[in-house]
């Protein structure tokens, strides 16, 4: 049997420690801060520690209150999410989608209006993916870089993950042979250390090593290659778009596989689900006639 916690003084207490104040909270949930100041009370009973510092003038989380704050934040946001998505099913059809940023940048949301003209009755709810984001209960599918094996997922292949050096079209002129890869910076990407020694040990320069500008994310580098800073290590499908309308070029015919691919991820029971079918029929067609990189 699952044992719910005081909903009341979690939402008193969430939103008490978000805003840090009981005044603020009070104005957020139209109650007066007595009473969010009562509701945090009881709820600190029920669990049997405080939850909040409470000061002259100041009110600071214990290392408690800024666990639990922490987890509940992200837990109310699904809830509200999840209610105004099946709220929605009597009329437009909502699909939420999990996706890192450079994916929904780089190729999604450059494709949304062909989606928006194939589906007009389902909104397409972009949120925050990726591999080092847990998959959440409301997402409808997600979008991930990996091996295609993620417990309780089921994995539709998407594209291959392949790499290769991308420039800006004047850096390109120069470069003839990978060998003239050491004379360049080398834009590298912080969660992917590994890509450019991977290609680099095909090219037959296991010796050389990257040592230009570190960015977190694949777009920041490749937008960087793209206004002359340096070569970065391009990703599919990333690259298309840039590579087809001359933004960037890849100087070398040499693609290496990543090791792994993009997959389209979902929970089993959406399967069947109208708004999914039909977001999952599109994306693998439009993945099938994205252009060879």
């Amino acid at each position: 049997m699952r044992r719910l916690p005081f909903l009341n003084g979690i939402r008193a207490f969430e939103a008490a420690g978000r805003t840090g104040s009981f005044a603020a909270a009070a104005a957020e949930l139209h109650v007066s801060p007595a009473a969010i100041s009562r509701m945090v009370k009881l709820l600190e009973a029920r669990l049997g520690l405080p939850l909040f510092e409470r000061r002259a003038n100041r009110l600071t989380l214990t290392a408690a209150g800024l666990r639990y704050r922490t987890g509940l934040t992200g837990l109310l946001d699904s809830l509200a999410g999840l209610t105004e998505e099946v709220a929605g099913m009597g009329g437009r059809q909502v699909l939420t989608l999990g996706v890192g940023p450079t994916f929904a940048i780089r190729w999604l949301i450059p494709r949304l209006a062909e989606w928006q003209r194939r589906e007009p009755g389902i909104e397409v709810r972009i949120t925050t993916g990726g591999a080092g984001v847990p998959f959440a209960e409301d997402w409808t599918c997600g979008i991930r870089l990996g091996d295609g094996h993620w417990p309780g997922l089921v994995a539709q292949p998407l594209f291959a993950a392949d790499l290769t050096p991308v420039c800006a079209p004047a850096l390109a002129r120069r470069l003839r042979r990978p060998e003239e890869l050491a004379g360049e910076s080398l834009l590298r990407v912080a969660h992917a250390p590994e890509d450019w020694p991977r290609w680099l040990a095909a090219a037959g320069l296991p010796g050389l090593v990257a040592g230009g500008p570190r960015f977190d994310f694949y777009g920041h580098a490749l937008q960087a290659a793209a206004d002359g800073v340096g070569v970065a290590m391009g990703i599919r499908p990333y690259i298309d778009d840039d590579l087809a309308a001359g933004r960037l070029v890849a100087p070398f015919p040499r693609f290496v596989s990543k090791g792994g691919g993009w997959f389209l991820v979902h929970q089993p029971f959406r399967a069947g689900e109208p708004a999914f079918d039909a977001f999952a029929r599109w994306i693998m067609d439009t993945a099938q006639a994205s252009p060879p990189a």
